[in-house]
């Protein structure tokens, strides 16, 4: 039997609904639906599904973003129009299995024994001897090694001028078309298990029963009873947070609008939650001990969920998702570094905010995440030796790009650099910077140092500002000369100890020009001195935009003020002279501090090095302090997700019929066989074979010479 693309054509009058038929029930139009569910699939694979809206702005754009909303591009698996081609695909398969399984079972039975002789003579494989044996003898010994061979044997005779002759037919294989039938029924199952489990049933209580989704805020118990979804609902998969300690039985179903409440037959406790790491940072193994009790029998149950590891109660499935910070208790320190500040300590939990007050300006700190691990990869950062340029090594070159997947060229030196905390800080407009502080300072080219990370926007990576340690591998040492910096009589002090210490004695007119050079040098420095830069505009003139300080309003006034000439020279001095006197900032802070002024070496050389850096980055600093992490007291939250889907079973009877269906029409050959027994004497008769195969192998030529040799007695 040949599988027809053509569709299912039924007797009616009306010639569309004929054709409507035929259209869905050919197999041209299934194809056409898989084409359509593949590549909407490839689209719901590369574009992250039920993102923030405004995740899809920064990325797309905002018309593109409003384009692919229109069309569900963000929630493919939901939308409407790919629900829609699944039915069809369900259909369409449905009418291809009811037009071709009779014809299929019918075939079963059918050996197609009244073939002609001369049809034998037109297939590919056949052949031809005289056998030493009547008609009969040989059909019944030909049929005999057929049957011990596997194949299904059927035996004809039939009257002809020179005699009685025999058709012996035979075939194996069948089940080739068994295939068939298997994976095209896979593909219904496979569909109606995903529209069982998909959102379909919550999508027709929102249609159908009055539900909607919840927009706004509060208590998950106030919640009103339209936006919950009943304990019975047939199909829902949703999200559970759970915090240590404490017991939840109402999930959340995310909803492009907003979200669903879905309660469940009973809560789930989480006595503890597991986490262990690998040595990249990664989790290995994060798993939760948690307690279910029933609210209809009272019973409780005690289960662990693991990734791969699920619990299951009720028909409840409850799987491991991910963790979450569950509102652990922070510690910060306010450490001023751009304006006059007082330093305070702060207590918040992660996940709410504290209201900030500095005169007129009000701000909101909003505690966002706490992280207790942080690996960083710290490899190429501190390079010991040079690179020669003459060597050339093709065969390190080659092999850095052959081999396994995941081999790099660069070697990882993975180091645990100790907790971290994240936070925003939200003025009275609404706008909000997220900064991202490590806890204790790392090493990075051979100096210690603070690393304090900000951003605007959510999409872009952190931008780190680098706090040089002190002798007690702290930044006090940083603050209190960046606090010197703002102090007009700790700058005029300290430019006078520069010049005392720079200029020989005897020379009064001198150590005065040198003081004067230093003050303007410190007062631009510290921006204490206004300085603007010219930027041209396009009608010819120039328009002026200030610089706050540091290195930039130095740059600004050399370009302003000194010839092009005269300038590298003229920077060279003033950066010494600027070098200078905040050393003696420096330690005037320290002299106030109490604390003993530092000498002059290496340490201390490298340690200036980055703190005029730091002391120009600053200004660039959009907040009047930053908050370091002091302490924290760690609470975890484990993240499930309970999902009842009843179409779990028939998607897995899918898949295996679907493994079934391939390998049978793949490596199942159909083979038939006809050998034709016509008497050519008393005792001998002239025997005419020929095979068919559905598919033309090598195989089937080594079969078809084993069978002359076997039934005709050919020599091979």
């Amino acid at each position: 039997m040949t599988v027809s693309t053509q569709g299912l054509h039924i007797r009616t009058g009306s010639r569309i609904v004929s054709e409507t038929v035929e259209l869905l029930s050919s197999m041209r139009f299934s194809i056409s639906l898989l084409t359509v569910i593949c590549i909407a699939s490839v689209i719901g694979t590369v574009v992250k599904q039920h993102e923030p809206f405004n995740n899809y702005v920064n990325q797309f754009g905002p018309f593109w973003a409003d384009v692919f909303a229109s069309a569900n591009l963000f929630s493919v698996y939901s939308a409407w129009w790919f629900l829609l081609i699944l039915a069809f695909l369900v259909i369409s398969t449905s009418l291809c299995i009811a037009r071709n399984t009779p014809k299929i079972l019918a075939d079963f039975k059918v050996y197609k024994e009244n073939i002609r002789e001369q049809s034998l003579k037109a297939f590919p494989h056949r052949a031809e001897s005289t056998l030493v044996e009547t008609p009969q003898a040989a059909a019944n010994r030909i049929g005999q090694t057929l049957l011990g061979s596997g194949w299904k044997v059927k035996l004809q005779s039939r009257d002809t001028p020179q005699g009685q002759g025999w058709m012996v037919a035979a075939k194996t294989g069948a089940a080739n078309k068994i295939g068939y039938i298997a994976a095209h029924s896979a593909i219904v199952l496979v569909c109606i298990g995903g529209l069982l489990d998909g959102d379909l049933m919550v999508r027709a209580q929102t249609w159908f029963n009055g539900k909607s989704a919840f927009t706004g805020g509060g208590l998950i118990a106030d919640v009103p009873a339209q936006h919950r979804l009943s304990s019975s609902n047939p199909t829902f998969r949703a999200n559970l947070l759970v915090t240590e300690g404490t017991t939840a039985s109402t999930a959340i179903l995310a909803q492009p609008t907003g979200v669903l409440l879905q309660d469940l037959p009973f809560s789930v406790e989480l006595k503890k939650f597991i986490v262990e790491y690998y040595e990249t940072g990664m989790p290995k193994l994060f798993a939760s001990d948690i307690v279910i009790t029933d609210f209809e029998t009272g019973e409780k149950k005690e289960a662990r969920v693991e990734v791969n590891h699920p619990a299951s109660h009720r028909g409840i499935n409850i799987y491991q998702s991910s963790f979450d910070d569950g509102g652990s208790r922070v510690k910060l320190q306010a450490v001023p570094l751009n304006r006059p500040t007082r330093p305070f300590e702060i207590e918040g939990t992660i996940g709410s905010s504290s209201a900030l007050s500095n005169g007129d300006d009000k701000l909101v700190l909003e505690y966002t995440g706490l992280r207790t691990i942080n690996v960083e990869n710290f490899a190429g950062v501190n390079p010991a030796s040079g690179v020669d340029v003459r060597k050339v090594d093709l065969r390190s070159s080659i092999e850095s790009r052959l081999g396994s997947g995941h081999k790099t060229v660069t070697e990882k030196t993975l180091r645990n650099v100790g907790p971290s905390i994240t936070y925003k800080l939200r003025d009275a407009a609404g706008q909000a910077v997220e900064y991202h502080n490590y806890m204790l300072p790392m090493e990075i080219e051979g100096a210690r140092m603070y690393l304090l990370g900000l951003r605007e926007v959510p999409s872009e990576p952190f931008r780190y500002l680098r706090i040089p340690v002190d002798e007690n591998d702290s930044m006090d040492g940083f603050v209190r000369l960046r606090a010197a910096l703002d102090d007009p009589q700790m700058r005029e002090l300290a430019v006078r100890r520069y010049a005392v210490s720079a200029v020989e004695d005897g020379r009064p007119e001198l150590a005065e020009a040198l003081v004067a050079s230093a003050t303007r040098a410190l007062a631009l420095f510290a921006g204490a001195e206004p300085s603007v830069q010219l930027t041209p505009v396009a009608s010819g003139t120039s328009s002026k935009a200030p610089v706050q300080g540091g290195l930039q309003a130095v740059s600004t006034f050399l370009e302003n003020n000194v010839p092009q000439a005269e300038r590298e020279r003229a920077s060279e001095v003033l950066v010494r002279i600027l070098n200078g006197t905040l050393f003696e900032l420096l330690q005037v802070s320290r002299e106030r501090a109490s604390l003993p002024p530092l000498e002059r070496n290496d340490a201390t050389q490298q340690f200036m090095t980055q703190a005029v850096i730091s002391l120009s980055d600053t200004f660039f600093y959009p907040a009047p302090m930053t908050f370091q992490l002091k302490d924290f007291t760690h609470v975890q939250a484990s993240v499930f997700q309970v999902a009842r889907a009843p179409g779990q079973s028939i998607v897995y009877l899918g898949c295996l019929l679907l493994i079934v269906g391939v390998f049978a029409m793949l490596y199942v050959r159909e083979r038939r066989l006809w050998v034709w027994l016509a008497p050519s004497s008393e005792q001998s008769s002239t025997a005419t074979m020929a095979l068919s195969s559905n598919r033309k192998t090598m195989e089937a030529d080594r079969e078809f010479e084993l069978l002359k040799t076997q039934l005709l007695k050919v020599p091979a």
